[in-house]
């Protein structure tokens, strides 16, 4: 997986937008201003990615390239390395989970707007 694919993948998500809130090396992905993906473009070789708290810690235990993720809450948060043992369907699997998890928490005003998109 390279970084420009994973962020294609990721802006191809319904309402999802890109932007630099903390430095210019750290590219936030939102859906509907709520953060699902940050993709460090420093060292272009990881994804920090929302989970639900117990697979986040099934898949930390069973692959070496997750790990909880930096200055993030680690209980929710996992940061996937390009180029070990997750392949690009993994990855490509935990944007999507990711994405859900950040929509299954919209409130109803929220949900309805997202609902409004093309």
């Amino acid at each position: 997986m390279n970084v420009e694919t994973i962020r294609e993948y990721c802006l191809s998500k319904k309402g999802a937008t890109e932007s630099f809130p903390f430095d210019d090396v750290s590219l936030v992905i939102k859906v509907m201003n709520k953060m699902f993906a940050l993709i460090d473009l420093e060292g272009a070789n990881s994804i920090a990615l929302k989970c639900d708290p117990e697979r986040a810690i099934e898949l930390r235990d069973y692959y070496t390239s997750i790990e909880g993720a930096s200055h993030f809450n680690k209980k929710y948060w996992n940061r996937i390395n390009f180029g070990m043992d997750a392949d690009d369907k993994l990855i490509k699997e935990l944007v999507d989970h990711s994405y859900e998890e950040v929509i299954k928490k919209f409130t109803k005003k929220l949900r309805a707007e997202y609902d409004a998109l093309p």
